[in-house]
Formats: C-alpha cells, structure tokens, sequence
C-alpha cells in the first residue's frame, strides 16, 4: 500500500505562482507514474500533468508552458510548478501514484485563483 500526501495549495492572485508537493510513503516500487489531477466545482476530475519514473511529461493543453511536474525519486516526491495562474485553474488538486500495486491517491489540495 502506497500513502500519498499533497501540500502547498493556497489563495493567490491571478498570475502569481503556487508550487504543489507530493510525498510518497509505504510500499513503494521503483517503476510508476505520477500525476497531478484537478476537479473544479461542478466538474470531473481531469488530468493537469503526469510523469513517468524515466522523466517522460505530459500536459493538460490548459496548462502547457505555464505549469511544469517534476520528481525526487530519492525523495519519492513529485512537484507541480504552476505559474501564471488563472481563476479557471482554482480546483481541488490531487496527486496520483500507479505502480504495479495498482493506484494511490492523496486527499487534495485546495487552489484558488482571484481575479
């Protein structure tokens, strides 16, 4: 079993920066992915970022070349780097790992963007 924990949301202006943590715990295997998703109010959980234990990235279109994911694996962290921000990035944020155990979610953490 693998704990997944979020850290870093908060209240920011439009077009400032926030930095999202994901620290992993437990049973945890060498090879997965991890990923940031988002769930606004109202609407379904969707995909902002993941990466591959290789380095490999993928990105929402909403947020290409404003949010960067990047990991420790020694650290067995994930980060997300969000800059630019806008009111329609305000969300729940959660952090995803998969690995050959199956998947682990964190309890989120809460973004908002004023306008």
């Amino acid at each position: 079993q693998v704990q997944v924990v979020e850290s870093g949301g908060g209240l920011v202006q439009a077009g400032g920066s926030l930095r999202l943590s994901c620290a992993l715990s437990g049973s945890i295997v060498r090879i997965n992915t991890m990923g940031w998703y988002r769930q606004a109010p109202g609407k379904e959980r969707e995909l902002v970022a993941s990466i591959s234990s290789g380095g490999s990235t993928m990105y929402a279109d909403s947020v290409k070349g404003r949010f960067t994911i990047s990991r420790v694996n020694t650290k067995n962290a994930v980060y997300l780097q969000m800059n630019s921000l806008k009111p329609e990035d305000t969300a729940v944020y959660y952090c995803r790992n998969v690995g050959a155990g199956g998947a682990s979610w964190g309890q989120g953490t809460q973004v908002t963007v004023s306008s």
